[in-house]
């Protein structure tokens, strides 16, 4: 890597002494493969209301409308975000992106 190209590091490790982040070459990683989610929301259903859903069925889910959708990366929760329109396809606006610190905290 030149020295004019940089990595981008979360703020939560540049302040972290020397070999605290195991000294890892974040280039390695950052043609791993991801799979994003978003989650418009929740429902339980029992097997007979699953049975009853026909075509033109409204399902309600716990989540107003106006609420921001959560995206997953992977299962983990990174941001929320409102729905948009992008070029005539679905889009999202992020509103708020969960720190690194919580994203680990969700792991453990």
């Amino acid at each position: 890597m030149s020295e004019e190209e940089t990595t981008a590091v979360p703020p939560e490790l540049k302040d972290a002494p020397s070999g605290a982040v195991g000294d890892i070459d974040l280039d390695m990683l950052m043609d791993v493969p991801v799979t994003m989610t978003v989650e418009v929301g929740r429902k339980s259903l029992t097997i007979k209301e699953l049975l009853s859903l026909t075509p033109g069925s409204v399902v309600s889910f716990d989540r107003s409308v106006t609420e921001p959708m959560d995206i997953m990366i992977n299962g983990t929760l990174v941001a929320r975000g409102e729905v948009v329109s992008a070029d005539g396809k679905f889009g999202l606006r992020l509103v708020d992106v969960v720190s690194p610190k919580e994203r680990l905290e969700q792991l453990g």
